[in-house]
This record gives structure tokens, sequence and C-alpha cells, in this order.
């Protein structure tokens, strides 16, 4: 797992744990969790929000504004504390969550507001001039404001009548349900209280989109339910939310808005004028708080150019509420203001099917929780599960001791790799998904005439991916568990027919299939077992001593993986096959894998097995 330490930008602010408490005092504590325990000075919230000046360009948790039902997760209220208080027992900490609503910030910005279909032309003349903030669109709607095309198409006057008396003619001609006479389609509930004048006891008149009329929005309904589960709920599903606040300065754009329409469009628009569906163009955080005069001259030029638009144009600069809810922040910045400072932030997690899986060293530990909770936040829906290696791999399985964290807790998944389909069971097989990509390597040197023999084939990624190419494969395993997710796999994959499953230790499955005459057709041998494969390789000495030594004897390709921690691994590698052999001539081609930990690789081995080592006639 790839660690990386705190960024500069939010700690520069912050003290070592060993600091003093005088100076404590003066400053802020970084970490928050709900615990009741000592309180945090006044001053230290000063410290806080005075650093936020310092903070650079962008979006951060210590810039912006609170409610008054939100607490800064970098300024703890008086009753919280931080996990590196003593007076919290370590087994306790495990149990100390995050409130998700105290990464709710608001920031004060400026926009601009316009028509919505001249929005896109400003938006390309002013780009330079916008937000630009990380995962944050430039545009917004705005709330309330979006008008039913068919409502709009009814109070919109498109024509070229400029007699006023003619325009609020025609909108009565509308309402009243007489819209024909103007070549337009009436909309549904105007058409459908022309349809009741005109039915009668004889039969039904052909109703026209009939379901539409009669039964409400699916979608429509499935927000009532929403809301009605409280507020506080909707905003955690969201991002961000962007509100206007206040109306700004307005150069030459703003024009008369009309009737009110509350009437016709209900009682929610009551003492609004019609103004039509509108946009929001968020202007640079710079130009927040400024009047019109401050600001650059391409956006003074928008404003001022808004007289020569049509009547029903408005442009408009308002003050606008940028609120950043939990979902926005990302999982490292939520991590940052977490976990202690000088604490190397967990970045990253090997991701099988539905389970992260994650490698925390010691330091993590009593956070494991809270780690395990920002991850499984970060990483909905794909992720569901949370899982942390708690013990090295061991034992004649290769099993991995995992605790699962946080989600639920099924290690069964199912992972799709170059195509393929795996079922697997962490608890009980080993999978390492970081192998994708030298095990494609591996299978893309077979050709459609090879017959492979996978000796510690696992699940089957290689053995299946292998069977999809070549003609047969030879598939085994020492773990139970693991032959029978392969056996699901093979018929999950539909190479059944081209796969024989065997449940034996290495070396007999080696020296039970060269035994046979199956044997001699086989072209590679795979041996992924970094850890032991390499003391298999006796196996082979003398497996053709009982043959005929002809020229049309084909001896397999082995390609073994194995570890090593020497300076030179290549070397290193080489020497121990040669031993293993009891060959001093073995030409083998090494090639370096990855590099699992510091100073530790992980390498692939080919060569041809030496006639002189499979017709050897002593082990």
């Amino acid at each position: 797992m790839l660690l990386r330490p705190h960024s500069l930008s939010y700690r520069r602010f912050l003290l070592p744990p060993y600091a003093s408490p005088e100076l404590l005092s003066q400053t802020a504590t970084p970490s928050l969790f709900c615990s009741s325990a000592t309180a945090v000075s006044t001053a230290a919230a000063t410290a806080i929000q005075t650093s936020g000046s310092n903070i650079s360009y962008g979006p951060s948790l210590r810039k912006g504004t609170l409610s008054s039902q939100t607490t800064h997760p970098l300024n703890p209220p008086s009753n919280s504390t931080s996990l590196r208080d003593s007076q919290i027992h370590p087994e306790e900490r495990e149990e100390i969550l995050f409130k998700e609503d105290q990464f709710t910030r608001a920031y004060k910005i400026a926009a601009l507001r316009v028509p919505s279909e001249h929005c896109y032309a400003l938006e390309s003349r002013l780009r330079g001039h916008l937000l630009n903030w990380p995962r944050i669109r430039n545009v917004a709607r705005v709330p309330g404001d979006e008008v039913d095309e068919e409502v709009q198409n009814i109070l919109t006057i498109k024509n070229s009548v400029n007699d006023e008396a003619e325009i609020l003619k025609a909108l009565c001609r509308r309402i009243d349900g007489k819209a024909e006479g103007d070549g337009e389609e009436l909309s549904p509930v105007l058409y459908r209280d022309k349809l009741v004048k005109e039915f009668n006891a004889r039969g039904f008149v052909s109703f026209r989109n009939l379901a539409r009329i009669s039964r409400p929005k699916r979608k429509k309904k499935k927000m009532d339910e929403i809301e009605q589960k409280g507020e506080m709920s909707r905003k955690r599903r969201q991002r961000m939310v962007v509100e206007v606040v206040e109306v700004g300065g307005c150069e030459g754009g703003c024009v008369e808005e009309g009737e009110d329409f509350c009437g016709l469009l209900g009682d929610k628009f009551r003492g609004r004028k019609w103004r039509g569906s509108t946009r929001l163009l968020l202007l640079d955080e710079r130009y927040a708080e400024k009047e019109v005069d401050e600001l650059p001259e391409a956006v003074k030029a928008v404003l001022r150019g808004g007289t020569s638009e049509a009547a029903m144009l408005t442009l408009e600069l308002v003050s606008c509420l940028l609120t950043l809810y939990y979902d926005y922040w990302p999982m490292n910045e939520v991590l940052e203001a977490l976990l202690p400072m000088g604490m190397i932030i967990p970045s990253a997690f090997e991701t099988v099917g539905h389970i992260a899986h994650l490698n925390l060293s010691n330091e993590h530990l009593p956070y494991k929780k809270l780690i395990a909770k920002v991850v499984l936040d970060k990483n909905k829906p794909k992720i569901r599960t949370v899982v942390n290696k708690i013990d090295a791999i061991t034992g004649d399985y290769r099993t991995m001791q995992l605790e699962v964290l946080a989600g639920n807790h099924s290690l069964v998944t199912m992972v799709v790799e170059n195509g393929l389909r795996f079922h697997v069971d962490l608890a009980t097989v080993y999978w390492n998904s970081r192998l994708a990509t030298e095990r494609q390597r591996l299978v893309s040197c077979f050709t459609q005439d090879d017959v492979v023999c996978d000796v510690f084939s696992g699940v089957g990624p290689i053995a299946i991916a292998a069977a999809k190419k070549v003609k047969h494969v030879y598939a085994n395993d020492l773990n139970p568990y693991a032959v029978d997710y392969l056996q699901r796999n093979c018929v999950l994959n539909k190479v059944e027919r081209k796969i024989e499953v065997f449940n034996m230790d290495g070396r007999r499955f080696i020296d039970a299939m060269f035994s046979t005459e199956k044997g001699r057709s086989i072209t590679q041998v795979v041996m992924n077992l970094p850890n032991d494969a390499a003391e298999y390789l006796d196996a082979f000495r003398g497996l053709f001593r009982n043959k005929p030594n002809d020229k049309a004897c084909t001896l397999p390709a082995i390609h073994v993986y194995g570890f090593s921690k020497a300076e030179d691994p290549e070397f290193d590698f080489h020497e121990r096959i040669r031993i293993a052999l009891l060959e001093a001539a073995v030409a083998v081609d090494i090639r370096r894998v990855r590099l699992v930990a510091p100073g530790k690789w992980m390498l692939c081995a080919s060569f041809a097995l030496p006639k002189s080592v499979a017709f050897a006639r002593s082990l």
C-alpha cells in the first residue's frame, strides 16, 4: 500500500504531539473526534481562523465558514479531544468516530446570473475568470428557478408582437385553453381541462398522453419520499449546493420582469416576477464581495453587453453561498484533518472485487476503524467491505489473516480481470490483484499449440486465461478451497472442457504428470508460488530418465517465480535455481516483476528444462 505524508499547506500551523501545554494553549488541535475530555482554548480557534488566510488557492478545510450546528474538524468543540490524548485507552480509540456534518464548509463567492440559453456563449468568453475549483462545475442551476419546458412555452411569447395589449391577449388565450389559434400545442393540463368539457355519456374521447396526464412522474414521487426523511439526510447525499443570497450590481441588463404569475405556477411563486430559466456562472474566488467597478474588464464587458440583448435578457451580479459537504472532500484531505500530525496518511489500497484491502502499519492501528470508515465512505458503491491484514502470509495454503474493519463481513467476492470473472473468498484462498499485468504478460507468451501445466494454480487466474488460448491446461493446487473455486471459475468462464483440475502437493503433481503420457505433451510449466517455488525445481531432475532420449522428445519451458532481498536479485535467484536443479549451466531469462517491500523484489525466471537435468540418472 502506498503511503504519503501530510501536505505542508494543511499542517504548517500544527504542533508536534510532544508540544508543551503552554504552546498548545495558543495553537489549534488538529484532530476531531466525538469524545468527551478536556476543553480547547479560545486561542486555538483564533489561530485556525487566522491561518485560513494563508491557504493557497482552492477549497480547503481551513477556509470557509460553518453553521451553528457544525464544528470545524481542525477545531474541536469544548467537549472533544484528540486521539493523541493519553487519557483515552487504546482499545476505546477504535470506537471514536466523527460526525460527517462537521466537514461542511460554506464559501461566499460572486456569480453572474444569466439566461440559460445564453449561458454557453458567456461561459466561453469568461472561462479564465470562472471559479475552476476541483470537482465543482463553473455553471450552477438556480434553485427553484428551473421551469418545465411546456410551462415555459405557455409563458414565453415567441412571436414578434410588440404591443403589450396583444401580448396580454395572447397569454389569456393560452390560459383559457385557446392556444390553437397561435399554432401552438396545448399543455397537458390545459388539454385535460379541454377534454373534460368535451366528455359525455356516450364514451371517451381519444386521450393524448393519458398515462403522463393521470399519473405522477416516478422521479418526482421518489424525491417526495426522500424529502420526508429529513433535511439532514438530504444534505449528506449532496456534494455541494449553490444558493443566491443577495443581488449585487447590475449594469444595463436589468429589465422590467412583467406580471406576477403565482396564480398560474402555484403559491410558491407568489411575489416572484417571471424571468425564465437562468444559470449561475461562478466567478473566481478573488472576486467575492467586490463591486462591479472592481471586476475584470471581461466581466464588466459582459454586464454592459446586456443592453443590446433581447427584452427578456437579464444579467445580474449576485452573491452566492457555495456549501461543500462531507461527500465533496477526497479521502486524503479528510484523513489529514482527522489523524494526528506527523502521521503518514494511507492514500492507496488493493481492491479485490467489492473489498478494499488495507495494510496498515502499527502507528495506524489505534485509528483503524476511523480510516476504514473514510475509505468506505469515499469509495461507495464500488467498495462495500474494508479489511486489514493482521498477520503475515503463513501456512501451507498461503492465506492471509484479515480483519473486517467496516462494511459487510462477507469476504466472498467476484473479481473481473482481463475480461474473465473469478469467484474469490479471501478468508480461505490467496489473491493478488497487483499481479494482473504479469499474468497477462505470461499468458501472451503462450501459443494455441501449447499444453500448460500450472503447478500452483490457486483459483485459476493463469490457468483459465491460458485455457482461452492454448490447447489444454492441467491445473493443480494443494488448498482444497482453492480447487473448489477453481472448478467454479472454470464453469463460470466456460473453459471446463479444456482444464483438468487436481488437488495434490506440488512435487507429487509434477511426478504424476510427467510419469504418464500426458507429460510428453506438456510444453509450458508455470510455478507461481514466489515464496517456495524454487525449492520444487528438484522434482524435475530425472523425470525423463526412464524414457527414450531421442530428438522427438520435447522438453517443457519452465516459468518460476521467487523473492529476493539480495543486492543483486537476478544473480541471487539464478544461483538458487542452479542449486535446486544441480546443474551449473542453465540459461535463464530473469525479469523483475514488482517491488513488494523496500529491498525485496519479486522475479520471474524462464528457462527450457535442460536435457542433462531431465534425463539425469541420479537425484
